[in-house]
């Protein structure tokens, strides 16, 4: 999937609309917990910054029903000031004169953020009138928002037909990597899939399976699997409405899914759990499966040891508590030594995110995505509005 982008461009003396994902956690003093999506925007910030264009921010934050001051993009804006260490000008909107004014006024390589995009329910609605009204502040629009790629929405889809439209470099690199894995991948090709439900998963795993060497499971979704070849799983989170989805895919997968063979089950839901290890078909009323065992995860370790490709989306376990999150932790080391040995490692989703920060091996993996359920739907093999939308490059 070739799409044009910003290489393609020119950007000098044009004021440039970028679509960014600033959809950061705040804290309940409106700090940012976590600036990754701030950083992952950089590189194409800094690159019309050099061109000498004057670049207009737009993003939305949260889940706003109208203005609301605690989900505001100012604290985006002094934050990305303080990384591109140049002033940042904040607009109080995102459409309207007093906007448009302030746009106009920027001269090259000056920043300006927009308000949060959603305060406007047209945003969502993908209301052309309020894309025209967007697409009017710049003369070149750049979707450099991923994340936000497989919404419909005014800044990612509607404002890409009224002015020409171009990929950023975060935008190139997601559909570059997560492309690769669907069209060309390396063999052996693993996949790693975890999280509470198979439910949520039933479509990427149908797509991959064809293309895939392995795909390993883990999380609470592995229950249903276990639950739908017969096993007893106790106190366990299961999906009674998607056995039949996991009986097709145990008929139809070969030897290319791979389950746990031993799991860490708990007497409660919390971190002070007693817990001990058992195999899959010794879970006991009363106790639950939080985490894979230790020999599953060696065993996941050696597959992943010959890999050449691997993509990973979801948790093992109950990472969140110390004593359930080792299955992902290893997993996370496995997966940073196959990038480390020449594999292509890709990782997707936020808790799959967060469990390789956690585990301090962020910096081996090839491609960390911002996308989270956007690299799900590409993974699943859907049509992104916000790629569709960008001309071949």
């Amino acid at each position: 999937m070739n799409k044009q982008n910003i290489n393609h461009l020119n950007a000098s003396g044009n004021r440039v609309l970028v679509r960014v994902d600033f959809n950061v956690p705040l804290d309940k003093a409106s700090h940012i917990t976590d600036d990754t999506r701030i950083q992952a925007a950089l590189p194409t910030i800094m690159h019309l910054r050099a061109q000498g264009a004057a670049i207009i921010l737009m993003s939305h934050l949260g889940r706003p029903k109208g203005v609301d001051p605690a989900q505001s993009l100012k604290p985006a804006a002094a934050r990305l000031s303080e990384l591109l260490d140049a002033g940042v000008a904040f607009a109080p909107d995102c459409v309207g004169a007093e906007v448009e004014a302030l746009a106009k006024a920027l001269r090259p390589s000056e920043v300006l953020l927009l308000e949060n995009l959603r305060f406007h329910k047209e945003e969502e609605k993908n209301d052309p009138d309020f894309a025209k009204q967007l697409a009017a502040l710049g003369d070149v629009y750049v979707n450099d928002a991923f994340g936000s790629a497989h919404r419909a929405h005014a800044s990612t889809e509607a404002v890409a037909h009224f002015l020409p439209a171009y990929g950023g470099f975060l935008m190139e690199r997601e559909i570059n990597f997560l492309g690769r894995i669907l069209t060309n991948p390396a063999h052996p090709l693993v996949a790693i899939l975890g999280g509470a439900k198979i439910s949520d998963k039933l479509p990427v795993i149908t797509n991959l399976l064809p293309l895939v060497d392995k795909l390993i499971i883990g999380g609470g979704m592995a229950n249903t699997f276990f639950k739908a070849q017969g096993l007893a799983m106790g106190d366990s989170l299961v999906e009674d409405t998607a056995l039949a989805a996991a009986r097709t895919i145990l008929e139809n997968s070969g030897d290319k899914l791979v389950l746990p063979i031993d799991v860490v089950v708990a007497d409660k839901f919390a971190a002070d759990a007693a817990t001990q290890v058992c195999g899959v078909n010794e879970v006991s009323a009363g106790w639950r499966i939080l985490d894979i065992g230790p020999k599953t995860a060696d065993a996941y370790a050696a597959i992943l040891k010959n890999a050449k490709m691997v993509v990973w989306n979801g948790p093992m376990g109950v990472f969140e508590f110390a004593a359930f999150a080792n299955g992902t932790n290893k997993v996370a080391i496995a997966v940073a030594a196959a990038s480390e040995a020449g594999a292509i490692t890709v990782i997707g989703g936020g808790d799959s995110v967060a469990a390789i920060e956690q585990s301090g091996l962020a910096d081996k993996i090839t491609h960390i995505s911002t996308g989270g359920g956007a690299s799900l739907e590409f993974l699943e093999g859907k049509v992104l509005p916000g790629v569709a939308v960008l001309p071949e490059g």
